[in-house]
């Protein structure tokens, strides 16, 4: 064999070999954001239509959200935020509209002192907050759906009462204190939900409302 011909076959193992490292990494990736971001991995690719274009975004999020100074509660803003949070769910039976715009405005706030960036694109907070939050994202984007829906059309009671619970979830994961040897309970614990207020069942609540105008 020519020595040219020896070169030309060197070459072409070399790229083959840089090609199926490439292959590697690029697998090791998505499995790594897959596993990291679950549900909102394949939210953020269908929303892009492209795998490598979602992993881009995916990866840009991270970076730009471990340049913010990101932090747990003290037990003292635990004190007020928990609280707070049960008086706006106990709203939900008087006043549904209102408790679920609350709820809302209750939560952004509770992102901005964990360290969040809460600006008023919604899609850019629920994009920061998957990072170290992506089981609960999707209901942050459903229950804010609905608020929004709320405000402008109005929407039956039995909708806000959903929107009232996926916030809850959001809510309930940011509620983090620094203090290991004390994390606190949830403020809404599903089984508690049950028997608190807002959760009361749409007829319910016409039944009531029935018996009030009369």
């Amino acid at each position: 064999m020519e020595l040219w011909q020896i070169a030309v076959v060197l070459v072409l193992i070399a790229a083959a070999g840089l090609s199926l490292w490439m292959l590697l990494q690029e697998r090791k990736r998505t499995e790594k954001l897959s596993a990291q971001f679950g549900p909102e991995y394949r939210h953020t690719v269908g929303e892009a239509g492209d795998r490598r274009e979602a992993e881009k975004e995916l990866q840009s999020r991270e970076h730009r959200v471990r340049e913010m100074e990101i932090r747990p509660l003290t037990q003292e803003e635990h004190d007020e935020f928990a609280p707070a949070w049960q008086k706006v769910q106990a709203r939900f039976v008087d006043d549904p509209s209102g408790s679920i715009t609350e709820a809302d405005l209750l939560l952004t706030k509770l992102m901005a002192t964990r360290g969040y960036e809460v600006g008023e694109d919604f899609e850019r907070r629920a994009a920061d907050v998957s990072v170290d939050h992506p089981q609960v994202v999707g209901e942050y984007r459903v229950a804010h759906d609905i608020a929004v829906r709320s405000a402008t059309d109005g929407v039956e009671t039995e909708e806000l009462r959903q929107a009232m619970i996926h916030y809850r979830s959001l809510f309930d994961d940011l509620l983090e204190v620094g203090d290991d040897e004390h994390q606190p309970e949830p403020v809404a614990q599903a089984a508690a939900v049950e028997e608190t207020e807002p959760v009361e069942e749409p007829a319910a609540v016409d039944e009531r409302e029935k018996v009030e105008a009369k």
